[in-house]
């Protein structure tokens, strides 16, 4: 491209950068008066609600009034946010206004019309579009349209056009850095500017680098259950994010953020790609781990997590069990639902409902209430019914206990502040006499006693879904001393991860509870560590979500690989999906030619694998005959490294013994499944905690055969350690060589000392 014309893209600009900045001036000076009315707003609603709940003479305040205050200060605090936000979104625009420009014509016009595009829009007083929101649907031609003829999706149907030219810019506190024409999405020489860069201590937005099947995954809106298959650095998970900010774009009026879930694998990695979505203007989803999702449903139990598994798993060498895949199965979550559609009323675990060692509502009478129900009524629809009685029953007992002797004795005892607060919602005018007066104050204290019951009413435990679990086990062909495991457990107030999904879903099928159907969007990434019973429950838990898993089927850390076809045809079958899609990416940019060649060479199916040509340095091997000569040559190389070093171990009783004769030598910090941010300095982790994370450097430790059995179960388990480095890799061994590596004919440099 031409100095001149280069020139005249600076000059724009140069323009637009300085419409920017004047629309950030009059923005702010909004943000101000905002600022300054949600001050006066709450101060005028504190004042207004200052209220003497002592004398109720003088509680003048109604709670029309209150509710008014409340809406005001709402609308208010929206408003000084929706401003922020604006504010946020210019000063980044400012600084980089756009990255790709599209010239376009179209047939009935005899100008080519020439589009910038950037990470939000911005028109200029006379609402001119001066740049383009990536997000937009003519935005698409940049991402997938070649030169020619091409078309986009609006929201009246395909419009088709004419792409003249595609240009790309890396702009940098408002200069261009570099600028070129290209056929192609995002041309090598950009992508390989980006991904030399070194690695962030958070994810950043991928909006200017987005590839066309990328681009395919992110506005594809059709689907009820999308699978994205992607190779390790393939871009899934940042195409995840990207994929929820263009949906809150595309259905801005029928959809917010709090309608869409995230599961992400632990803490870290959810903190980890925390600043995506606000780079882009928009809140972040809710993000739950699986653990966190479920504990919450079995409060009470301690719930083994997918972290205390695979803990438990590598250090015996083991990364699964029959009986795991059993209870992960298809077959067993259908079981499960043959079961709870057969269900007698007899079989069903009633408990009773008792306070203080006094049985208020026995199982037997539970029981007669269920059983009077029509036969034919759904089981969760009998429960619904039942948990009605017994709400009215409580009801009537609380009236009939008001004039109970206990209740006299403790109305006599109340303090004239605790009479008066029991009266706080009312005004004297209201009683009939003072006989109605004390019945209120009565009702009042019987309903406090009686609370617990009604929350165990309402809570729905009245039923023993632990008992009803067992009692399933015992119908199928389930090992006794497993029964005995699951009691055991339970004893002890824990439960295994294996027995959460399937106990859980039998509950939901039974009573009908733990059901969300507001969630209009579902993301499950690391999907490969999901078992079929897992993904059954979330599906069942969020009934109007459209789900969306992301994973890479090679990075299994707990079951044998499994093709991404076969995934979907179970899925299809467990969900009875209408619009599935599977999407492959197989091009991987995260790690240098020469670490993603050693990665893939390990796999059967590496092949597969398009490695893209960043060259840098070739993985080094560190053989060593005892620990300590290992540990040394481990530390030399922290040292001599030019940016911090992510030791990643096979499991975390690895990474602290090495910690442990290593925090006195280096700098370095050992990450635990508790941790939510990555510390700007070296680290050391186990496998699990890296999923999803790069890092510049790492040092895979122990990549021995004693330690990396030649096992198909463990292959996965190395290539995640080797796919976390973007640009050095160094293995270290304490004796021979895994076969895993052995076998691999990708280059790589040996250091041999024994």
């Amino acid at each position: 491209m031409s100095p001149k014309e280069v020139k005249l893209e600076q000059d724009r600009v140069d323009s637009v950068v300085n419409k920017i900045k004047q629309k950030i001036i009059t923005t702010n000076e909004e943000y101000k008066k905002a600022k300054q009315e949600t001050k006066n707003v709450q101060t005028n609603y504190s004042n207004n609600t200052s209220v003497n709940y002592f004398e109720v003479d003088d509680r003048i305040e109604t709670s029309a009034d209150l509710q008014q205050q409340r809406g005001l200060v709402n609308r208010v605090v929206e408003n000084e946010s929706i401003i922020n936000n604006q504010l946020k979104k210019l000063k980044d625009l400012a600084n980089s206004p756009y990255f790709g420009r599209i010239d376009i014509q179209d047939d009935d016009d005899p100008d080519i019309e020439k589009l910038y595009i950037g990470t939000s829009s911005f028109v200029d007083k006379d609402q001119n579009f001066l740049v383009y929101d990536w997000r937009a649907p003519i935005s698409s031609i940049y991402y997938n349209g070649t030169l020619g003829e091409t078309s986009y999706q609006t929201p009246v149907g395909i419009q088709k056009t004419d792409l003249k030219k595609k240009r790309q810019f890396s702009i940098k506190d408002s200069k261009i850095k570099n600028v070129f024409d290209t056929n192609e999405t995002v041309g090598d020489e950009m992508l390989q500017n980006v991904l030399g860069q070194h690695n962030d201590e958070k994810m950043q937005n991928i909006v200017s680098t987005i590839q066309k099947e990328q681009n395919d995954i992110i506005r594809d809106t059709k689907s009820d259950l999308l699978i994205v298959q992607g190779v390790a650095g393939s871009g899934k998970t940042s195409t995840l994010l990207q994929r929820i900010a263009f949906l809150l774009y595309h259905s801005r009026d029928s959809l917010d953020a709090d309608q869409i879930v995230l599961f992400s694998p632990n803490k870290l990695f959810a903190r980890y790609i925390s600043d995506v979505l606000p780079s882009l203007g928009e809140r972040n989803m809710q993000q739950v781990t699986f653990s966190e999702f479920v504990s919450h449903r079995l409060e009470g139990l301690k719930v083994e997590t997918i972290f205390d598994k695979y803990e438990s798993s590598s250090s015996n060498n083991k990364l699964d069990s029959n009986l795991s895949e059993i209870k992960g199965s298809y077959n067993f979550t259908k079981a499960i639902e043959k079961y709870c559609e057969n269900i007698k009323s007899s079989d069903i675990a009633f408990n009773n409902l008792t306070l203080d060692g006094e049985v208020y509502f026995s199982k037997k009478h539970i029981k007669n209430i269920y059983d009077k129900l029509p036969k034919l009524m759904k089981s969760q629809d009998k429960f619904l019914n039942t948990k009605n009685t017994l709400i009215k029953e409580l009801k009537n007992l609380i009236n009939e206990s008001i004039k109970e002797p206990w209740v006299d004795k403790e109305i006599d005892n109340l303090s004239s502040e605790q009479y008066h607060d029991l009266l706080k919602d009312y005004q004297i005018s209201m009683f009939q006499d003072e006989i109605d007066e004390r019945n209120h104050i009565a009702k009042s204290i019987v309903r406090k006693k009686l609370q617990k019951i009604y929350d165990a009413i309402f809570n729905g435990n009245f039923f023993d879904p632990y008992i009803q679990y067992l009692n399933f086990l015992s119908t199928e062909n389930i090992y006794s001393d497993e029964i005995d495991n699951f009691s055991n457990k339970l004893e002890f107030h824990k439960i295994s991860l294996d027995d959460v999904a399937p106990t859980l879903y039998l509950r939901s099928l039974l009573t009908g509870d733990g059901q969300n159907h507001k969630i209009k969007y579902l993301f499950i990434d690391e999907m490969q560590d999901y078992s079929i019973a897992q993904l059954t429950y979330i599906k069942h838990s969020f009934p109007n979500a459209k789900l969306n898993l992301i994973g890479d089927s090679e990075q299994a850390l707990f079951k044998k690989v499994e093709k991404p076809e076969e995934l979907l045809n179970n899925l299809n079958v467990a969900f009875k999906t209408k619009r599935s899609r599977l999407i492959k990416l197989n091009r991987s940019y995260r790690s240098t030619y020469e670490i993603t060649n050693l990665a893939k060479s390990i796999l059967l199916n590496g092949n597969e694998i398009e490695a893209f040509n960043r060259r840098g340095e070739i993985p080094k091997i560190i053989i060593r005959k005892n620990y300590n000569l290992a540990l040394n040559d481990l530390i030399n190389r922290i040292k001599n490294a030019e940016k911090n070093v992510a030791i990643i171990t096979k499991n975390m009783k690895e990474a602290k013994e090495l910690y442990s004769n290593l925090y006195n030598k280096i700098d370095l910090t050992l990450m635990s499944d508790k941790d939510r941010s990555l510390p700007d300095q070296n680290v050391i982790m186990p496998v699990y905690l890296a999923k999803g994370l790069e890092f510049d450097n790492v040092i895979a430790w122990n990549i021995s055969k004693n330690n990396y059995s030649n096992d198909k179960k463990l292959l996965g388990t190395l290539y995640t350690i080797i796919t976390r480095a973007m640009h050095t890799l160094t293995l270290i061994s304490i004796g021979e060589v895994s076969n895993i590596i052995k076998k691999s004919k990708a280059d790589f440099t040996i250091d041999y000392k024994m």
